[in-house]
């Protein structure tokens, strides 16, 4: 990524959403050497809508699913790369939606979408399906991210009232603040639930058992990590992530990355240190 130009801008969004959506990105670039960039899984829901040419998705996290373009698209949650062709010249929005506010929001459930990537027009409202070409014609970043305000909004405010059960909101919390070390036996009593309808129950909202759920975002906090290396490098990182040792946190890298995070680090690194607009992301 030397050379390229980059230009971003971050806001969180209107306070109704906080619960639902993290942030906006905004990013900008030019002189994108790398071809292909690795969507990683994350604890998010990702919303990405393409103010350039069209997103070419190479290869998709599940794989019952072929390459596709579309101007904007949502990503479930998974458990493997989503490959993403990059342009020399690239921009767009991306959004970091919380999996227990999509149906709110998208009008399809966390499970519909877990391990696969939907074409903003095929979801079921119009107006997210219009939102790239409002964003294209926006003048400003700020613009941006009122309009994506006013859109979100209006579909919170037109929803049917769902919330999923208390158990496993407050079960998914949990794996969050723990950082995706927290044993699945003990969330399951702490809900008084047995651990077979635990899982049953988690994976219908999410999409992901909670095993699953956990090993993603013990991954994303790794590789939040690995974007400020700590004196100890991977090793620690391994450490501080509750890994066994530093080939174990390389095998779940091979496994949810497609490559080591030595690779990782030569490839996107470069490009992720700039600012720090993924300090903190999942």
């Amino acid at each position: 990524m030397a050379g390229a130009e980059l230009d971003w801008a971050v806001r969180r969004p209107h306070p109704a959403l906080h619960a639902l959506v993290s942030r906006y990105i905004g990013y900008r670039q030019d002189g994108v050497l790398l071809e292909v960039h690795r969507g990683l899984p994350s604890q998010h829901v990702t919303l990405i809508i393409s103010l350039e040419a069209p997103i070419r998705l190479l290869g998709m996290p599940g794989s019952e699913q072929h390459p596709a373009r579309c101007q904007g698209f949502v990503g479930g949650l998974h458990t493997g790369p989503a490959l993403i062709a990059q342009d020399r010249v690239q921009a767009g929005v991306h959004l970091e939606v919380s999996p227990l506010g999509v149906r709110t929001l998208l009008g399809v459930s966390a499970s519909e979408l877990c391990g696969r990537v939907l074409d903003l027009a095929d979801l079921p409202h119009a107006e997210l399906a219009e939102l790239p070409e409002r964003l294209v014609n926006a003048p400003s970043w700020a613009r941006r991210f009122e309009i994506l305000d006013q859109v979100l909004l209006l579909r919170a405010a037109r929803a049917a009232t769902y919330q999923p059960p208390g158990e496993v909101r407050w079960a998914w919390r949990e794996i969050l603040r723990a950082g995706g070390t927290v044993p699945v036996t003990r969330l399951a009593a702490e809900v008084g639930w047995s651990r077979r309808h635990f899982s049953e129950q988690f994976a219908r909202e999410l999409g992901l058992a909670p095993k699953q759920a956990a090993r993603v975002v013990r991954f994303g906090r790794a590789a939040e990590l690995l974007r400020r290396l700590p004196p100890g490098g991977l090793a620690e990182v391994a450490l501080v992530c509750g890994y066994f040792d530093q080939a174990h946190l390389t095998n779940e890298w091979r496994a949810l990355a497609g490559c080591t995070p030595g690779t990782w680090i030569a490839e996107e690194l470069p490009f992720l240190q700039d600012g720090e607009v993924f300090t903190g992301a999942g």
